[in-house]
């Protein structure tokens, strides 16, 4: 039997409450070492609400200093976004592997940068690109590949994860092109992975427009984008922050030449819609083939998909292969993003990937400059 991984959480905003609670889902595999935070609150506050003793987990200010006492297996990442790179580079050089919450980075050149070091150290990375590990999406992306619904025409996708002003006053990096960027950037580049992931081709061609409807906040609350796949299809893309927080929706669909597929979440809720060239509903198929490939337990992971991006790399450690969404997947995540960017502010299509490093701080006066 493998031994228990260690891992510590460096952050301790809402995002890491999925990671200890996925830790916890896992607790023959993984072992929760340390919190890491600047606020001595924060990581008390998550303990209290998980339950777990303050005597079983350390606590620490500086990331540094707890990587270099603890030496762990896993390092957590759950910072603002403009932090990744800095945090990254130091666990990956002092021995650690990284689970790294999206974006890899907020410019392309960083995120190349962070995929090489994970090559140079030998360390893997799994990003937290949690719509990979929804049920039936592997499955799904195998049989599009080998061909069972013909040759994909284009792929479709929309965010609509809408955020009050509280969530963005909640700390002052939110919606700042430094630090988090916007609807695209923040709340719709997973949703790129996966459609990419889903489609099986890789982007060479980026066009796109920006706005700024309901938040106040220095990025872009809405999106719109048109890729060019390197296999001639198009996908496009919709995201934006500015609709109501009581209604988050995200939705995928795939279609090809004999069958759609559909796929989301609405208010937390999984939708499904896989149909063959016929029209004939193909739900219960997949279903069942997703129960007997994982079990039925396997369904349950939409409910809190850290579980399955934990599980698998706890695995991909073990057994010295990649995660499902690897540091390959993260670099080109954030280049394929940062092509959208660069689209809008130059209004005009970007080749893929960039042949230039660029950076969300590029964007800087992006609607001042518009006005």
């Amino acid at each position: 039997m493998d031994k228990k991984l260690t891992v510590i959480i460096i952050g301790c905003g809402r995002v890491a409450a999925k990671h200890i609670k996925a830790i916890q889902k896992l607790k023959d595999k993984v072992v929760l070492k340390a919190l890491v935070d600047v606020s001595d609150k924060a990581p008390k506050k998550l303990l209290a609400d998980a339950k777990i003793p303050e005597s079983e987990v350390q606590i620490y200010s500086d990331y540094k200093v707890a990587i270099d006492e603890i030496k762990p297996d896993i390092v957590a990442v759950t910072v603002p976004s403009g932090l990744h790179f800095q945090i990254a580079e130091y666990a990956m050089t002092h021995g650690s592997n990284i689970l790294l919450e999206k974006p890899m980075t907020m410019s392309s050149g960083d995120s190349r940068r962070i995929y090489e070091i994970s090559r140079e150290c030998d360390k893997k990375i799994a990003m937290g690109h949690i719509y990979r590990y929804f049920p039936l999406v592997n499955i799904l992306r195998q049989d599009i590949a080998a061909g069972k619904f013909g040759k994909v025409t284009h792929g479709t996708i929309f965010v609509r994860w809408g955020h009050g002003e509280d969530y963005y006053s909640s700390a002052a990096w939110r919606g700042t092109w430094k630090s988090d960027g916007g609807a695209m950037m923040n709340q719709t580049i997973h949703a790129i992975d996966l459609l990419v992931w889903l489609m099986g081709s890789t982007p060479v061609e980026a066009a796109s427009m920006l706005a700024q409807r309901v938040r106040k906040i220095e990025a872009e609350d809405l999106g719109m984008a048109i890729l060019r796949m390197s296999d001639g299809s198009l996908a496009s893309i919709e995201g934006t922050t500015a609709t109501s927080d009581k209604d988050h929706s995200a939705m995928f669909t795939v279609l090809c030449e004999n069958g759609t597929i559909s796929l989301g979440l609405q208010r937390g809720i999984p939708k499904l819609d896989i149909r063959d060239g016929k029209n004939k509903k193909l739900n219960f198929h997949y279903v069942m083939k997703q129960i007997k490939a994982s079990g039925i337990s396997s369904l349950l992971t939409a409910l809190n998909p850290h579980t399955g991006i934990y599980a698998d790399f706890i695995e991909a450690i073990n057994n010295n292969r990649q995660p499902i969404a690897d540091a390959m997947s993260g670099y080109s995540s954030v280049d394929t993003l940062m092509g959208i960017y660069r689209s809008a502010k130059e209004a005009r299509p970007i080749a893929l990937p960039l042949a230039e490093d660029f950076s969300s701080e590029d964007m800087k006066n992006f609607f001042e400059n518009k006005c």
